[in-house]
């Protein structure tokens, strides 16, 4: 699955942009008749594989938060200051958010990207992540992007190999460095999350001294 990311990324056909372009038109003609229902009877549609595309082993969804530096943040608004992107069931529709977002080395301010299994939110209370935990990378300026890319791929690739234990991944933009972390359910599993340490040093492929931090999300509530 790994390589269907890589080979469906560079194909750029024209009858793909048409196709895209003709579901574009679709798509909009559709919120508008979503709109115009009645809210009560308005319900969101499951998002599923399109014909003849690759699925996903979970749909993901895409998204995307700012604040301002120094300002004390309670959960609720940061809740409120999270946006959602949108969802994704397949490989192909993954590329066609990731394809038009910008990349992580290019935000500016204190930005976040977060990408998490549908249904999760990316909050610590959240009842999949609230007994779990985080690796945390932090990055020099410049490598973001790269690694950004790598991490979701491998994600989405189920290259981890630890079941169900994945929820999602977070890029942080900050003035100084960039951080990346993948959280996990159960922090007290300790196999698993050294499988997964192992499994982000080969797939971002990082120096032997990188410093790799596991924080408990509870710790991260204190």
């Amino acid at each position: 699955l790994f390589f269907y990311f890589i080979r469906l990324k560079d194909d750029d056909s024209g009858d793909h942009d048409q196709n895209e372009e003709n579901n574009t038109q679709k798509d909009s003609e559709k919120e508008k008749n979503d709109r115009e229902k009645p809210q009560s009877t308005t319900k969101r549609k499951a998002v599923v594989p399109g014909p003849a595309e690759h699925p996903l082993q979970y749909n993901y969804t895409f998204w995307y938060s700012r604040r301002t530096p120094g300002r004390p943040t309670s959960s609720q608004s940061y809740e409120q200051n999270i946006k959602q992107i949108g969802t994704f069931a397949s490989v192909e529709q993954f590329w066609r958010f990731y394809s038009h977002m910008v990349r992580p080395g290019d935000l500016t301010g204190h930005s976040d990207f977060h990408l998490f299994k549908e249904g999760i939110k990316p909050m610590w209370e959240d009842d999949a992540n609230k007994n779990g935990g985080k690796w945390i990378i932090r990055l020099r300026k410049g490598l973001a992007s790269r690694c950004w890319e790598n991490l979701i791929l491998a994600m989405l690739g189920e290259q981890f190999m630890v079941g169900e234990e994945i929820c999602g991944a977070v890029v942080s933009v900050r003035f100084q460095e960039d951080i990346i972390s993948i959280w996990n359910k159960t922090a007290s599993d300790q196999a698993t999350t050294a499988r997964i340490r192992d499994t982000l040093r080969r797939v971002l492929n990082l120096p032997p001294n990188t410093i790799m931090e596991y924080k408990t999300h509870t710790d991260s509530i204190k």
